[in-house]
């Protein structure tokens, strides 16, 4: 148990983890990071990273979250590949187990993200970042006069289409009902937009694309009709999913408060959750931004709440 003991564990290896790992490292705290199921997290599926500032050609999603991991371990973080089965928070030193192992922290940071929901079917994985995207402010720039189909009938839906149009020649906005469940007045947005057409009763049952000279590239949709159940292909360049994000927090359940759809909720202006002690960081706690960007500046936020938090105790 002795050896298992760390001034701050950080939960999540994405920009928000890695960030604090950086900063926790610096400031001699020495971090043990649980790096989970997806090290890297959501940049990891994605191919062109054009947004992240310091970049000035742009990056490979995985090759960026390799260099801040690699940066991280430089400055004295122990990242793992570890994931975390169960928290107890009820007193200090807090607990963590992954698996068979404990750990004990003074401080605890909870970066484990969040997951956009995809639709569940095996073609939109083998075309993700080949045409397929569940981030349109991520990747609506790489489809410029191109005709993009976007999934999705919410608020994040609309918005998502309406950025679209800045970029694509053409959106389709796919819905499964007659209805959309958005607010009014993003619906009436889109529907003034002369870029956007809308689709109604339909889903997406298969992704369809090519394979020439080992490059995957997305090229049309299957869809079929809910109510006549009749099946039609629909070419387009781009599929941009938006059926809303799920932040990994059912480990959290019951132990830190979190909103209605299970983002952990901070003390406004800080990372502080209810329990003092522990943070959260990233998009496990932001459903406004989900930028990279805006994840590693929270991050650094939780490394020095965290760290002028313990000197407060000590």
């Amino acid at each position: 148990m002795e050896t298992n003991h760390h001034k701050v564990i950080i939960i999540g290896s994405g920009p928000a983890g890695l960030t604090a790992a950086l900063y926790t490292a610096r400031a001699n705290m020495s971090p043990f990071v649980l790096e989970g199921m997806q090290p890297g997290g959501q940049l990891t599926i994605t191919t062109d990273v054009e947004n992240y500032p310091g970049f000035e050609h742009g990056i490979q999603g995985p090759e960026l979250m390799d260099i801040m991991r690699k940066q991280a371990i430089r400055v004295g973080a122990d990242c793992q590949f570890k994931e975390a089965t169960e928290v107890d928070f009820s007193k200090r030193p807090f607990t963590i187990k992954s698996y068979d192992e404990v750990f004990t922290a003074d401080t605890v940071i909870i970066a484990t993200g969040a997951s956009a929901k995809l639709l569940g079917i095996p073609s939109e994985g083998n075309y993700m970042g080949h045409g397929v995207s569940a981030c349109a402010t991520c990747d609506g720039f790489f489809f410029k006069n191109q005709k993009v189909l976007i999934v999705g009938g919410g608020d994040t839906a609309m918005e998502e289409a309406n950025y679209l149009s800045h970029h694509a020649s053409e959106v389709v906005l796919i819905h499964r009902r007659e209805a959309f469940r958005s607010s009014k007045i993003m619906s009436e947005r889109t529907e003034k937009n002369p870029k956007i057409s809308m689709m109604l009763n339909k889903v997406v049952k298969e992704v369809l694309g090519t394979e020439e000279g080992g490059r995957k590239q997305m090229t049309a949709v299957l869809l079929e009709d809910t109510v006549t159940k009749e099946v039609s292909e629909v070419k387009a360049d781009g599929l941009f999913i938006a059926i809303g994000h799920q932040p990994n927090t059912k480990l959290f359940k019951g132990v830190l408060d979190m909103d209605e759809v299970g983002y952990l909720k901070v003390t406004p202006g800080s990372t502080y959750t209810n329990i003092p002690g522990v943070f959260a960081a990233g998009d496990v706690a932001d459903k406004t931004y989900r930028q990279a960007v805006t994840a590693a500046g929270s991050g650094c936020m939780a490394a020095i709440d965290a760290e002028r938090w313990l000197e407060a105790q000590e």
